[in-house]
């Protein structure tokens, strides 16, 4: 489609490097004439090859500049040919069409990394400083940057068979979430998906929406207090660890394939998820037993005498809302400080008694 369309351009010349019968106008697009374009296709529906002169006089641009720009949407795969040969060219989403774009580069990329660190075992297995060459992937003892994790995701995602278990942490793992969430897409069809994220997932509005969407997609998603740890396992036979950036260094990812390693990652999950609460599109945010839940964890981490920053911090929360859960507790107990709080809450916890006993619901 692309070269039908340049090949359509008065006077184009070919572009330097460009194979044979891809040519472009002279001077290439700039970035405001590709955003016009693809605006006009996604307001109208599409682009038809033979409308050109209509969208360039809507547009104010000459019909050489709307060609070109149609050809080098193509090529960016920000406009695809729709089901029939000569159709109206359809506009693609920005991230859609990276992931279109970027893939072969990303899979690559991986490919070559594996590549070298095979080498580089066999060297050091001829020099006796280790042992067996490990298999694809579990050669990689760590990724880092948010292109190659993600490469690395989706790769592992791509060679899944059966199914994925997803440790999904909360916002003190800024970017993890959004990496693993990435992969998703790529684990959709015949394989099972189980995701477990934090309780706040459920009331914080676009964390829901996020649930609401990988639950219609497929996946099986349940809650518990906090997810400590970013993680997916794939097949039970591959682990990758994903661990959010500090002090402005780039996220990590960690490929496990060590059997006892991997058995016990899987292990840990499953004793999560049955203890886990069940998510749905269409219930309630924070039920009872969730909510209880939360006030029995505040209360332990009450007790070891953490200022409210840091149990927020812990259970993934605003501190505004960790406060408000804090007086709660306090007028079940009729405290009149925090630390008299953290003392009945320390004795009621060494008896097995339920912190928040006689307690309402938090507003």
């Amino acid at each position: 489609m692309t070269t039908a369309i340049t090949e359509a351009v008065p006077g184009a010349a070919p572009r330097p490097g460009a194979g044979p019968g891809r040519v472009l106008p002279g001077t290439a697009p700039d970035s405001d004439t590709l955003a016009a374009v693809h605006r006009y296709a996604t307001l109208h529906g599409g682009v038809a090859p033979g409308a050109m002169d209509r969208v360039a006089a809507e547009l104010r641009l000459s019909s050489g500049e709307v060609f070109a720009a149609v050809a080098r949407l193509v090529e960016l795969h920000m406009l695809r040919s729709g089901d029939e040969p000569g159709t109206v060219l359809l506009p693609v989403d920005a991230r859609s069409a990276a992931v279109v774009a970027l893939s072969p580069i990303e899979r690559a990329i991986l490919q070559q990394r594996e590549h070298a660190d095979r080498l580089r075992a066999r060297i050091d297995a001829v020099a006796g400083t280790c042992g067996p060459v490990p298999g694809p992937l579990g050669v990689i003892d760590r990724v880092e940057g948010e292109a190659e994790i993600r490469g690395l995701l989706r790769l592992a995602a791509a060679e899944c068979r059966t199914d994925a278990l997803i440790l999904r942490p909360g916002p003190e793992a800024p970017g993890v979430g959004e990496l693993l969430d990435a992969c998703c897409a790529g684990l959709e069809g015949d394989r099972t998906v189980r995701i477990l994220a934090p309780h706040r997932d459920r009331a914080d509005f676009a964390s829901r929406t996020r649930a609401v969407r990988l639950v219609e997609r497929g996946a099986e998603l349940r809650t518990i207090r906090a997810v400590p740890q970013g993680a997916m396992v794939f097949d039970r036979s591959l682990v990758v660890l994903v661990g959010a950036g500090v002090d402005g260094l780039p996220s990590t990812a960690r490929p496990v394939t060590e059997a006892t390693m991997v058995g016990c990652l899987s292990e840990m999950f499953e004793l999560l998820w049955e203890s886990a609460s069940a998510f749905t599109p269409d219930g309630a945010g924070y039920d009872g037993d969730i909510e209880d839940d939360f006030q029995r964890s505040i209360a332990q981490l009450m007790s070891q005498g953490l200022t409210d920053e840091a149990v927020a911090r812990r259970l993934g929360m605003s501190v505004r809302t960790c406060r408000r859960h804090i007086a709660a507790l306090m007028r079940s107990l009729g405290s009149v400080s925090r630390f008299q709080a953290g003392v009945q809450l320390a004795q009621r916890l060494s008896v097995g008694q339920s912190p928040g006993a006689g307690l309402g619901r938090v507003a």
